[in-house]
């Protein structure tokens, strides 16, 4: 068993999908239209034939209270590995990305927390050598 889609709820598609792109660096793998929505993946640069992230629409009426909730008690909704935790955080703050979360030492792990404009907090995780 291993995983191969996760998903993160997002309220605009294209909003998201330039951010994960633009800003994040992953790169667009799968879109099929769905209606009013789309199968909308992306997926790592260094492993494009690796786990997918979904950028699901964030319609049903559960997603908002759940997101608004996890938002507001700081909670990330997604985490993804970084190589230099530092670097990425310097150069996506010049891009104007609002971080809830300042770089952190744990010990065995750094963090950081953003904003994805798309409605959740992400953690940037780098573990230590």
């Amino acid at each position: 068993m291993r995983i191969n889609i996760t998903s993160v709820f997002v309220d605009d598609q294209d909003k998201a999908l330039r951010f994960y792109t633009e800003v994040l660096g992953f790169v667009k793998k799968t879109e099929v239209p769905l209606g009013e929505a789309r199968w909308l993946t992306v997926t790592s640069r260094q492993e494009p034939d690796g786990v997918e992230l979904l950028l699901e629409p964030d319609g049903h009426p559960a997603v908002g209270p759940y997101k608004k909730a996890l938002v507001e008690d700081g909670i990330p909704g997604a985490s993804f590995a970084v190589d230099d935790l530092y670097a990425e955080y310097e150069r996506m703050r010049g891009l104007g990305v609002y971080f809830t979360q300042e770089p952190l030492d744990h010990g065995p792990v750094i963090t950081a927390v953003l904003d994805d404009t798309c409605g959740n907090l992400i953690q940037i995780a780098q573990r230590k050598a």
